[in-house]
This record gives C-alpha cells, sequence and structure tokens, in this order.
C-alpha cells in the first residue's frame, strides 16, 4: 500500500493513480493549529532531511535503482558494513562490562517466552530461612503469601531466632578469614559468574518478583536486570587499580527492603562481597524468598558458604540483634528515615559511633515543570515517575510543581492519562500498576487519600474494579496549596500537585532544600540555562531534565541522597567499595611530620576521591554526569594534634570548612596553608 499526507506528495501520488488496482491512502492529521504546527513542521523536518527518501528520489545524482533496492537484502549481503563508532546495545558500557540482557515485551516471541518463564518456576517449592554455613535451617516456616492474592501461598519462610545470630556470627568469622584472603580476580570472577546465573535463572527471579513482590512484568525484568548490572559493577570496581591498596572490614551486616527485593538486596551483598567482606544478609520480612535463591546461586557461583550468611525475620530484634553485634564492622541500609535513625542509635550506644553506616532512604521527590515544557513528553515522565511498581520506589515523584500559565491543561491531560492505567494482578502483562506490599501499607496510603478526598482536591484517579483480593490502591492525584503541605513520604501511588507562579522558580528549589530530604528531583524545561541553574542550585542526590526520575542504570546514574535521604556514597557508583574498605595498615607516621609533606599525601588521597563534573558511559539520546560537593562545616571533637590536624587538612582540601573544638591547637601549622 502507498500512503501519502493530504497537501504533499502530489505529482507522485498522480503517478499511482494512473496504475491499475494498485492501493493508496490519503491521510491528514485533524485538529487545532496548536495540536498541528509542531506536527506538520516535524514531517517538514524529516522529508527534507539528506536522508529522505522523498529528498533522494528528486537528487539526479542518485539512481533510481538504488532507492528500489531493499534494505534489508542490502544489509544481508554486506553484514560487515557497519559503523565503527556504533556498539552493540549491551555493548555501550565499553569494554568494561556489558550491560545486563533485556526482555522486549513488544516481541510476541519474547512475551510467550517470559510467559514460559513464569509457568515453569510456579511449579517449583519455595523456601527461606536461616542459611548458615551454606545449610537451611530446618523447621516449618510460615507460609508467605502474594500481596496480590492473600489466599495465594508462593512459598515458607522460617524466621531466624537469637541463637542463629550467634551461629551466624560465628560462621562470618571465619568467612572472613578465608574470604578476604582470596585474590580480588578470584573474587570478581564468582560475581561475575553469579551474573551469568542470573540471566540464565531469570524466569525463578521474574516469578518471585510478580508472585512474592507483585511487581509487574517489565518492573520484574527491570528488577533482574539491575541486579546482573551490579555484581558486574562492583566486580569491575574490586579490581580497580586505585583499590588494590585497600582491605576488607570484616563482617558487614546488610538490610534490605521488600521493594527492590533481589535488586537491592543483591547490591549491597555483591558490594561487601567484592571488597572482601563476610556478609550477614537481612532480607524484608514480606519478601524472605527471592533472597533466599539469591543467597543459593551465590553459593553456586563459587562464594565461600561462610562468607555469606542469610537471615530472614523481624527488623527489630533480628535485625536491630545484628547491628549491635560487637563483631559487626560495617551496617547497609535501605528503608525509612525512621529505620535509618534507629541503627544509627544502636551502632552509638553499642560503642561503635564510627561504624561505617551507608543508608539510603526515602524523599519527597518533586518535579518541576516549567512553561516551555513539551506536555505530551512530560505526562508520560509523570505517569511512570509517580505510578510505576505502584508509587513503591525511593526515587518515586511525590510532589509536582507546574508553572501557573500551563497549569490547568496539564492537570487535564494528566488526569486523561491517568483514567487509562490498569490496576489490577501484575500476573497479567496488560497491567500497569500491581498491589502495594502489605496491609500496613495500605491502610495508612487510604487514610492519606480519605484525607485529601474530604478536603475536595481530587484531579484524578485511575479506574479500579474493587473485587480485587489483593492489597489494591488506585493510582490518585490531588492539588495541595503549596509545597509545604505535605511534610511527609507517602509510599505508593498518589501525587500532590502545587502550582507555582513562573517568578517563584528559584524559592521551589529553596523550598524542595528545606525539606531536609535530598533524593531525586525531576526538572522539565526546553531552556537549558533555567535546568542548569534550578540543578545547581539544589541539594539533591539525583537530578533527572526532561525524563522521568526513577530507574537509575547501576554505573550510569549512580543514586544515593544526603540529608533524611541517606548518608552515601552512592550505590552504583565508583566510590560504595571504598565505604566498605580501609586502607591497609602501614607503620605509624612521625607526629611532627612536615607539613608539606603530609597536604601533599592527603591532596593525593582526595583527589582519588573527588569527582568534579564528568561524562558517564550512556545509552544514546542521554548525557549523565557525575561529580562530588563539599558536605559544609565540618565539626572536629580530636583531641590528638596530630590526628587532629590530619582531619583538619582532609576536610579543607575536600571543599569544607572546618571547626577544631578542642584538645588540639592546630591553627599554626595550618597558617600558611589556609
Amino acid at each position: 500500500e502507498f500512503q501519502r499526507l493530504f497537501g504533499m506528495g502530489q505529482q507522485l501520488h498522480d503517478l499511482i493513480l494512473a496504475e491499475h488496482d494498485l492501493p493508496s491512502r490519503i491521510y491528514a492529521p485533524v485538529g487545532t493549529q496548536k495540536d498541528l504546527l509542531s506536527y506538520l513542521i516535524r514531517r517538514l523536518l524529516e522529508n527534507g532531511a539528506n536522508s529522505s527518501f522523498v529528498n533522494k528520489l528528486v537528487d539526479p545524482d542518485v539512481a533510481v535503482e538504488s532507492l528500489a533496492r531493499s534494505p534489508v537484502a542490502e544489509l544481508a549481503e554486506a553484514p560487515t558494513r557497519t559503523n565503527p563508532a556504533l556498539c552493540a546495545p549491551r555493548g555501550y558500557l565499553g569494554a568494561e562490562r556489558q550491560s545486563a540482557e533485556g526482555w522486549d515485551l513488544s516481541n510476541p516471541y519474547i512475551r510467550k517466552r517470559f510467559a514460559r518463564g513464569l509457568d515453569e518456576a510456579a511449579s517449583r517449592t519455595y523456601q527461606a530461612g536461616p542459611l548458615i554455613d551454606g545449610e537451611l535451617t530446618a523447621g516449618n516456616g510460615e507460609p508467605v503469601r502474594s500481596p496480590t492474592d492473600q489466599q495465594a501461598i508462593v512459598g515458607s519462610c522460617l524466621a531466624s531466632r537469637q541463637s542463629d545470630v550467634d551461629r551466624a556470627m560465628t560462621a562470618a568469622i571465619a568467612g572472613h578469614a578465608t574470604w578476604s584472603s582470596r585474590p580480588v580476580a578470584d573474587r570478581a570472577e564468582i560475581l561475575l559468574r553469579a551474573a551469568d546465573l542470573l540471566e540464565e535463572r531469570a524466569a525463578v527471579f521474574h516469578y518471585l518478583a510478580v508472585r512474592e513482590a507483585g511487581k509487574t512484568w517489565q518492573d520484574a525484568i527491570d528488577e533482574v536486570r539491575e541486579a546482573v548490572d551490579f555484581c558486574r559493577y562492583y566486580a569491575a570496581r574490586a579490581q580497580d587499580e586505585d583499590f588494590e591498596a585497600r582491605e576488607a572490614l570484616g563482617i558487614v551486616v546488610c538490610i534490605s527492603p521488600w521493594n527492590f527485593p533481589l535488586a537491592i538486596f543483591l547490591g549491597q551483598v555483591a558490594a561487601a562481597l567484592a571488597a572482601g567482606n563476610a556478609v550477614i544478609a537481612k532480607p524484608a520480612e514480606q519478601t524472605p524468598l527471592i533472597a533466599a535463591e539469591a543467597v543459593r546461586l551465590l553459593l553456586e557461583a563459587g562464594v565461600d558458604a561462610q562468607a555469606i550468611t542469610l537471615m530472614p525475620g523481624d527488623g527489630a530484634t533480628i535485625g536491630g540483634a545484628l547491628v549491635g553485634h560487637p563483631d559487626t564492622v560495617g551496617v547497609c541500609f535501605t528503608g525509612s528515615t525512621a529505620a535509618a535513625k534507629a541503627i544509627a542509635r544502636t551502632l552509638a550506644q553499642s560503642g561503635k559511633p564510627l561504624t561505617p553506616l551507608i543508608a539510603e532512604t526515602g524523599g519527597l521527590n518533586a518535579m518541576i515543570v516549567d512553561s516551555s515544557a513539551l506536555l505530551e513528553q512530560t505526562i508520560d515522565a509523570v505517569v511512570s515517575s509517580a505510578f510505576q511498581s505502584a508509587g513503591q520506589r525511593c526515587s518515586a515523584l511525590r510532589i509536582l510543581c507546574i508553572q501557573d500559565e500551563i497549569a490547568d491543561d496539564f492537570v487535564d491531560l494528566l488526569a486523561g492519562a491517568m483514567e487509562k492505567l490498569r490496576v489490577g494482578d501484575p500476573w497479567h502483562l496488560e497491567t500497569d500498576v500491581g498491589p502495594v506490599i502489605d496491609r500496613e501499607a495500605h491502610d495508612r496510603i487510604s487514610q492519606h487519600v480519605a484525607a485529601l478526598d474530604a478536603g475536595g482536591q481530587r484531579i484524578g484517579a485511575a479506574p479500579f474494579d474493587d473485587r480485587h483480593e489483593g492489597f489494591f490502591i488506585p493510582p490518585a492525584a490531588f492539588e495541595l496549596a503549596e509545597f509545604g503541605d505535605l511534610q511527609e513520604e507517602i509510599f505508593g501511588p498518589v501525587l500532590h500537585v502545587v502550582r507555582y507562579p513562573a517568578s517563584q522558580k528559584m524559592q521551589l528549589v529553596d523550598a524542595i532544600n528545606r525539606s531536609g530530604y535530598g533524593l531525586t528531583l525531576g526538572i522539565n524545561s526546553r531552556i537549558d540555562g533555567i535546568s542548569m541553574a534550578m540543578a545547581d542550585h539544589a541539594e539533591v542526590g539525583n537530578i533527572y531534565i526532561n525524563r522521568n526520575q526513577i530507574g537509575a542504570v547501576v554505573g550510569v546514574q549512580p543514586f544515593g541522597g544526603h540529608g533524611l535521604s541517606g548518608t552515601g556514597p552512592k550505590a552504583g557508583g565508583p566510590l560504595y567499595l571504598y565505604r566498605l574498605s580501609r586502607t591497609r595498615t602501614t607503620a605509624p607516621r612521625e607526629a611532627e611530620q612536615d607539613i608539606e609533606q603530609l597536604i601533599a599525601r592527603v591532596s593525593d588521597e582526595a583527589d582519588r576521591f573527588l569527582r568534579r563534573p564528568s561524562p558517564l558511559p550512556s545509552p544514546a539520546g542521554e548525557t549523565n554526569r557525575y561529580g562530588t560537593i563539599a558536605r559544609g562545616t565540618i565539626l572536629s571533637l580530636i583531641e590528638d594534634p596530630v590526628a587532629a590536624e590530619e582531619a583538619c587538612i582532609r576536610a579543607l582540601l575536600t571543599g569544607n570548612s572546618v571547626i577544631q573544638v578542642k584538645g588540639a591547637d592546630v591553627t599554626d601549622r595550618l597558617g600558611k596553608f589556609a
């Protein structure tokens, strides 16, 4: 069939009409000038491009025979004619590592293969429990039920007890001795093998992500891919030249959440193992089965049995006992801000206030949309940021800030887009939004929605059939009077919308900074100067411009915040392994060392950690920059003069100001440096 746009290609169409029985179609866009102008300009640009068929057709230097050739046949005849500047999709990260395998659900064959994998995985039996020294503790566990349907039992889990904590620590002490003594290359090779096994057995993890965690097909795919990328990324980072002078800390406790029960779980564990530590991992109470399968896979890949221990159970009791244990020398945690503060208190009360704590918590994540933004593109970014994964992402959009001039049109588009969302069983491909994780989350979010509804603030909602038996919350959007009306994170598919005048852009960024949270920020503007000014002023860990603000890719968008949103360093970033290791012990330095030598040594060390804005490997059509900034004012309570002097130099060299409170007068020796 031949087609032409009304008003274009009339001469060509006349030639077609002269032929007998040749199908031809004329089509015309319908709408207002506002709707059609950008479309017509795009078509003119396409048809006017040098590579366009229309352009080449009227070029006398282009032979008609070449235009009539099949491009598929031409490529088949010359398969080596590729552009050396272009890489295969999985090779965009360069020689260091390969990107995780994807699943194209638009391909009918891939969809059937994915569904077949789910069915096969459903026939297996899944168990979790204390897995110590490579052995699963025997016993009758409690059923693990799906959040989609509480009648559906996915498997069983035996909760850990206090006696298991002591056994786990004993095993981990021995495990650290053997695992840390392995060459770094051996540990890296084991993690690479684990990544390969994850891709080979993806169906099992897809199934558990869907059934145990309530994830949609695409979210399940993304979950496994991120876990694979973590294994390969940390394997590569452990072999960096700068990391050769590091050694393991000892026993690291990893406490992971239910919203990324494989990716974050395995990311924390893989990083600690790559650095040579023994790991005791406590998964979320809601999702122990997928974590148990991940630990079994690590053991099969070659991780020493005593170097990795699984301890499912209650966070307050088992998690608290692990964190407060005297042999714990490091903690990785992802979860709520309140829980992170409790962990910090436990470490302090245990006499270990300087124990490394890597905490990634939530945030009042905002997106700022100005009047120059392309509305259709921005709506797509808003819907995915706020409602994908049922809004259960730390990075999810919570507060949407729209400039007054476009607010009415934007709100109408948003309400229409939400009406198209399908809420239901994530076992089915057509589902856009699955359940929230459990009854507690469901009730808390429902109460918040009811309170907003009582104030008549609803903008729109997704349709929902309440006959479902699971913990479903249909996506909803509400308008607030001002940014400060939302004081705490609502971890679910609820979007809050505020309007702002054009003159208040930077004041809006100030309000975001004052919230104390600093995880993700979205900016949608087609004016580069405005976007960068807001980005530079924002105290936020990850800033996304003209796209959604979820789905950070390991090593491409290192992820983490500060303030109430976390301690750093960023997961999937170049500094993560350094926090889980230490410089090898050296001979003590002389107390009266030369100040110039001290400054030179510390400066060299600081340069390895400071990252000025620099590009990262990125997929086509996207640019990613990573950099570090000073924290601000550092308070030093160190009494030893030598240690205090070095600490002050470190603070100053990394761009901070420092206050030395007591015990050591460092001003004389640092005078000329200052």
